[in-house]
């Protein structure tokens, strides 16, 4: 994709619904008794990866392209079926992660696999904990990433072995946290997990939706064993790492002004908005409400003048996502940024500390990559160059952002990979923008 420099952005849109919503609200549905109806489902890549893993546990799921509804027709806890070929979850660690926690609890054995860069994406983080719960997990090759067995041992059983544990997660992240959580459905006891900072908290939200016996204190989440999940209806808010790159458009591009409507603010993921507020950006929540649990509202942003800040603790993981773009807006911000505590963005789909200080230092930013983050010294002029998107969605749409506010031409290779997570954001961006 060839981008070049515009005027402004303006108008209205309605970005995709959220993934990690989209994710779950399969996975619950496939779970449940009865059918779960999902409107705004992402159909994006990598929730498409969940469905065709799901259809192949025996689960069926109708797709709605006319009225943009999915439906899941859930068979109970215990209702799954082995799968006849391996579980291919694509470029999806949500799917691999959050999927190897029920498959735990399944008395068959499950073979799972995905794309190159899953296989370099750890799993012992899952592994670990599941095994303490008495799981039969390994990874194939020994290496701690997939290819993952489950129950290679014990698919004769008849019933799960699993056991409640209390576990201590080193980080904060949703995955862990889910798949944990997702096996405490079928182990003997109670589990909880406590992490060091909250994580998104859309497992916990849903579940209770679904029927699960769940509690919530501080930064400990604990479920009971066996419950029964009730069908729902489901709306996927619009995800607000996809609104993000939007948000930032209009931030750095003079004379612009957004609306993006019905966007997911739930507190466990809005950091972006915090920190761009701090930055001096200019953003208005309108009609807010509660819907499922899930906070939703409209996002008004106009031009700002930004300057400098500090992003570290506990609001690293509501932003963990957006913190590519937040190096972008960065570079056309008075001053200094600084971004901590990030470590957990080595080990995404591309490591994507080193490939946005790189590729934004070739566009003549000033960002200094260190061990956990990077400092990015505003330089509000950006050239254009060709940008290896290594495959990952959020590098392409960063850097398509920054093209915006680039002198020349900024190729994006790669550039198809957006559809992981956002099909139509070129032409989004492209209706919205005024070139000179």
């Amino acid at each position: 994709m060839k981008f070049h420099k515009v005027k402004q952005i303006n108008g209205t849109l309605s970005v995709p619904g959220d993934k990690s919503i989209s994710h779950r609200a399969v996975m619950f549905g496939a779970l449940a008794e009865g059918t779960t109806e999902v409107h705004n489902f992402l159909k994006g890549a990598d929730c498409l990866s969940t469905i065709q893993c799901f259809r192949q546990l025996g689960i069926d799921i109708e797709e709605d392209i006319q009225n943009q509804v999915i439906r899941i027709h859930g068979k109970g806890l215990y209702g799954l079926s082995p799968s006849s070929s391996i579980l291919d979850v694509g470029n999806s660690g949500t799917t691999l992660r959050l999927i190897s926690g029920i498959l735990s609890g399944q008395p068959f054995e499950s073979n799972l696999t995905g794309d190159s860069s899953i296989q370099k994406r750890p799993m012992n983080r899952v592994i670990t904990p599941l095994s303490l719960m008495n799981a039969d997990i390994k990874s194939v090759l020994g290496n701690g990433c997939a290819p993952l067995c489950i129950n290679e041992s014990s698919y004769h059983s008849t019933k799960s072995t699993l056991k409640g544990i209390h576990y201590n997660s080193p980080i904060a992240s949703a995955q862990i946290k889910s798949s944990v959580l997702l096996a405490g459905l079928y182990a003997e006891g109670e589990t909880s997990v406590t992490e060091p900072n909250v994580s998104r908290n859309h497992t916990e939200l849903m579940l209770k939706e679904f029927g699960a016996t769940l509690a919530v204190n501080n930064k400990t989440v604990t479920i009971q064993p066996e419950p029964r999940l009730f069908a729902q209806k489901v709306q996927v808010p619009g995800d607000i790492s996809s609104a993000a790159y939007f948000l930032a458009a209009a931030c750095i591009l003079p004379n612009s002004e957004l609306v993006i409507k019905d966007v997911g603010v739930n507190p466990t993921r809005d950091g972006i908005i915090d920190v761009l507020v701090s930055m001096g950006a200019d953003i208005t929540k309108e009609n807010l409400k509660n819907q499922d649990g899930e906070a939703i509202c409209d996002l008004r942003v106009k031009s700002s003048n930004l300057h400098g800040t500090t992003i570290e603790g506990g609001i690293i993981p509501r932003l963990i996502d957006e913190i590519p773009v937040i190096a972008v807006i960065a570079c056309f911000a008075e001053g200094e940024t600084i971004i901590k505590d990030a470590t957990e963005l080595k080990v995404k789909e591309s490591n994507r500390i080193d490939v946005m200080a790189k590729q934004l230092n070739n566009m003549g930013a000033n960002v200094i990559a260190t061990e956990d983050g990077m400092i990015i010294h505003g330089v509000h002029k950006l050239t254009g160059t060709v940008i290896e998107s290594k495959e990952d969605h959020r590098i392409a749409m960063s850097f398509a952002i920054a093209s915006l506010k680039a002198e020349g031409e900024t190729i994006i290779q790669g550039a198809e990979c957006v559809n992981i997570s956002y099909p139509e954001f070129y032409q989004d961006l492209q209706r919205l923008t005024s070139p000179y």
